[in-house]
């Protein structure tokens, strides 16, 4: 069976792009943490699963959860970066981008003690006008890239992307897009994320059913505040915030755990190994010490 990539964007609640205009960055420690108990579900759930994934995890939580990513690590998964506070990346200048992506790595594999080799951006906002990263990425140690989503969305996306690993730039890291299906002309989600709350699951099971079908790994993200139902609700959002963020949370972890049994899942670095040439001697040895015990 074709191993799929499953991956966690770790981040909470009040974090999200979707409550930035309503929720200062300067205020996020005033908020309750629950992060951490969300995430320690998640990884008690691919343990019963017998499932390793990919945990792309902010600077921001790690300097203040590090039992967390000491978990992540010592259960097998791999340790990767989502930048420091969830800024944009089209917001940044390249200055701001590198140190974030500096800072970023620094802590996770100071705490972590594993090589971090792996980015993605904040709501996937690398865009056409940002190809300036790849070559920053390269330079301050990373591999690859899983930040471009190769559809039509109001926040983010580029339709025109390719759908399998490319190298935006000859002098940057590898981009591995978010998983689409191709139908009628254009490119359609399915990589989990809200899509999969939002719409019927068997939506996203027929797509990656097809997408192997094509002899293609897919890739299925969450974040761990979509097992959280009982998070509080941040006043005063739009309709269409409230209804991306808060629909179908209840039914978020069942319809996850019959994902893990129903495919086959593993890391990004492994899944995508092929893809990765540049992958360092270090990453490669923790890799490979990592599938010895799994």
């Amino acid at each position: 069976m074709l191993r799929n990539a499953m991956t966690v964007d770790v981040e909470d609640y009040f974090q999200v792009q979707a409550f930035a205009h309503h929720v200062s960055r300067g205020d996020w420690d005033g908020f309750p943490l629950r992060v951490e108990h969300s995430t320690n579900r998640i990884l008690d759930a691919f343990d019963q699963a017998g499932v390793k994934a990919t945990f792309f995890a902010l600077g921001w939580v790690a300097e203040r959860c590090p039992a967390l990513v000491r978990r992540i690590v010592a259960d097998g998964h791999e340790l990767a970066s989502h930048g420091w506070d969830h800024t944009q990346v089209f917001t940044q200048t390249p200055e701001g981008f590198r140190s974030d992506i500096r800072r970023t790595r620094h802590v996770l594999e100071e705490i972590g003690g594993v090589a971090v080799t792996g980015y993605r951006a904040a709501t996937f906002s690398i865009t056409k006008q940002t190809m300036w990263v790849y070559p920053i990425l390269q330079e301050e140690g990373y591999v690859y890239s899983s930040s471009v989503n190769p559809i039509r969305h109001d926040l983010y996306g580029i339709p025109d992307a390719s759908r399998t690993p490319f190298r935006p730039r000859p002098d940057g890291v590898v981009e591995i897009p978010m998983t689409t299906v191709r139908l009628l002309g254009r490119n359609w989600p399915c990589s989990g994320g809200g899509y999969f709350r939002l719409l019927p699951d068997a939506l996203y099971r027929t797509g990656l059913a097809r997408v192997n079908r094509e002899g293609m790994p897919g890739i299925f993200y969450f974040h761990p505040w979509e097992i959280d139902p009982e998070q509080p609700r941040i006043p005063n959002v739009r309709l269409k915030s409230r209804l991306r963020h808060y629909t179908n949370l209840s039914r978020m972890e069942p319809a996850l755990r019959a994902l893990l049994r129903d495919f086959a899942w593993d890391r990004m670095d492994r899944v995508y190994a092929a893809a990765l040439p540049q992958l360092t001697e270090r990453a490669m040895r923790s890799t490979a010490t990592e599938a010895a015990t799994a």
